[in-house]
């Protein structure tokens, strides 16, 4: 379960409040600081392997593009901020990002080319708020990677099985198209990936 500091307090504060060099892993749910529960050997196979095609496929196309080690994602309306498993911003944005160089924070979803959370036990904050926040940045395209199959009915089917769904903004809204199996993941950050969710989800 996630461990959460029983205090609010603001984006800023956060900011300046989060451990330097930490071992754990830190978001801001609407005030709340909670430390993100260490990832499986599985969750952690799978968001390194994502990382590595797609650093691939960036150098192949060569694409402007870069996956950072680092990101905290500043939601507009809220005193919230995200770590995605897996960033990819447009290098040439982050030239209009005011707190990116001293901060490694991304406040327009315009920089962000795509952002993947890998699903643990916390679904609910990917399906639900991460998918609302990133929608209302206009975060061009958000993949949750549901390996496991955790994900409420709702948004996996019934009977559960392992999912990826990929949002892609259409119109200032999220169009979810979902892939299983063997089914080739389309991307309109990368419409090149020959990826299938079969190799994705084996690699946890």
């Amino acid at each position: 379960m996630l461990q959460a500091i029983p205090k609010t307090v603001t984006f800023n504060e956060f900011v300046a409040w989060y451990p330097e060099n930490s071992a754990s892993r830190y978001e801001l749910h609407n005030g709340v600081i909670v430390e993100m529960p260490l990832g499986t050997g599985e969750h952690s196979d799978v968001t390194g392997f994502i990382s590595s095609e797609i650093n691939f496929e960036i150098r192949r196309s060569q694409l402007v593009y870069s996956i950072p080690g680092d990101c905290l994602l500043k939601p507009a309306r809220n005193e919230s901020g995200y770590q995605p498993d897996v960033i990819v911003l447009d290098r040439t944005a982050l030239l209009n990002e005011p707190r990116w160089k001293k901060e490694s924070i991304i406040t327009m979803g315009a920089t962000v080319r795509l952002a993947v959370e890998v699903v643990s036990t916390n679904w609910r904050d990917d399906y639900f708020f991460k998918a609302s926040d990133y929608e209302e940045m206009g975060i061009p395209e958000y993949w949750i990677v549901d390996y496991l199959g955790l994900g409420g009915r709702k948004f996996i089917g019934n009977p559960k099985q392992p999912t990826l769904s990929v949002c892609q903004l259409v119109d200032g809204e999220y169009q979810v198209k979902q892939f299983r199996e063997s089914e080739r993941v389309e991307s309109l950050a990368f419409p090149e990936l020959n990826l299938t969710v079969e190799q994705i989800f084996r690699a946890g």
